[in-house]
C-alpha cells in the first residue's frame, strides 16, 4: 500500500517542553488510521505540524512524495490535507450551508473582476458551489438543517457540520480531531459510519480519538504516543495486546480487553 503522508523524525519543543521527540510514521493511501495516548502525549502538536500551524525544530514531512515541512495553512491545505477541529468554532450568525460554502469558495476560480460584474461564470460556479454544499450537508446528515442558523444546532450537529466544512476542501486526507468527543453511543456510532463513508469517497482518514470502543471498532492501524515518543503502531489487536501501550495509556493493572471498561480522558 502506496505512503501518502510520510513522517520522518518530527520533532517540537516549547521552551523546555518537548511535544514530539523523533516521531517517524507513515499514512498509508486509503486507510483509516487512530492516534491515541494519554492527555499530553504529542497528538494535537502532531496534527499542527502536518497542517502547517506548528513549524517542527526537527525533522521533515512529505505528502504525495512532496515536502510540505514550514508550508503555511492555506497551501498545505490546497495540496489536499483538511482538517476538523475539537473546540468547535462555527459561523453561528450564519446558515449551516453559508458555513460550508465558506470553505468550497476557497475553491472558487474566478477573479475580482468577474465577482464585481457578476459574470456568467460567476453565478455558475456559484450555483455549482451551492448544489455541493447541500450534496455535502446531505452526506453528513445535515440536510434538513441547511437554512438553520448554525447557533442552533446541537452540539453533535456541530460536529457534523465541522466535519462537512472540512469536507468542502476536497481532501485527499482528512484528520479529525476528537469527532465523538462528547457524543452519546448513538451519536458516535452515526460518526463511524460517517468516517466509513468519507473513505469508500476515497479519502484516508488519520483520527485523534479517546474513545477506545470507536478507536477498536474503525481502525485499519492505530499509532499510539507517549509523551512525545511513538511507543507502538499495530492493527487493533496488536495493539489491545501490547504491554508498553497497557502500561502508558490503558493503566498499569488493565488486562489486554481494558478498552472496553476505560474511561475517555479529558480533551
Amino acid at each position: 500500500m502506496a505512503d501518502l503522508l510520510v513522517i520522518e523524525g518530527l520533532s517540537v519543543a516549547f521552551g523546555g517542553v518537548q511535544a514530539l521527540n523523533r516521531v517517524s510514521l507513515s499514512v498509508h493511501e486509503g486507510e483509516i488510521l487512530s492516534i491515541i495516548g494519554p492527555n499530553g502525549a504529542g497528538k494535537t502538536s502532531l496534527f499542527n505540524s502536518i497542517t502547517g500551524a506548528y513549524l517542527p525544530n526537527q525533522g521533515r514531512l512529505l505528502f504525495r512524495d512532496k515536502e510540505i515541512t514550514g508550508r503555511k495553512p492555506h497551501e498545505i491545505a490546497r495540496l489536499g490535507i483538511a482538517r476538523s477541529f475539537q473546540n468547535l468554532k462555527p459561523f453561528a450568525e450564519m446558515t449551516v450551508r453559508e458555513n460550508v460554502l465558506i470553505g468550497l469558495e476557497r475553491r472558487f476560480s474566478y477573479g475580482l473582476l468577474a465577482t464585481i460584474l457578476r459574470s456568467t461564470r460567476f453565478r455558475d460556479e456559484e450555483l455549482n458551489h451551492r448544489k455541493s454544499a447541500g450534496e455535502l450537508l446531505e452526506f453528513v446528515g445535515l440536510g434538513r438543517r441547511s437554512r438553520q442558523l448554525a447557533r442552533n444546532l446541537t452540539y453533535g450537529e456541530q460536529k457534523m457540520l465541522e466535519i462537512a466544512r472540512a469536507l468542502a476542501l476536497k481532501p485527499t486526507l482528512l484528520l479529525l480531531d476528537e469527532p465523538v468527543a462528547g457524543m452519546n453511543p448513538t451519536e458516535t456510532g452515526f460518526v463511524m459510519e460517517l468516517v466509513r463513508k468519507v473513505r469508500g469517497e476515497g479519502i484516508t482518514v488519520v483520527i485523534i480519538e479517546h474513545d477506545m470502543k470507536m478507536v477498536m471498532g474503525i481502525s485499519d492501524r492505530i499509532c499510539v504516543l507517549d509523551r512525545g515518543e511513538l511507543i507502538a503502531t499495530g492493527d487493533p489487536d496488536e495493539i489491545r495486546r501490547n504491554p508498553r501501550v497497557i502500561e502508558a495509556y490503558l493503566g498499569g493493572g488493565a488486562t489486554p480487553n481494558a478498552e472496553k471498561q476505560t474511561p475517555n480522558p479529558e480533551p
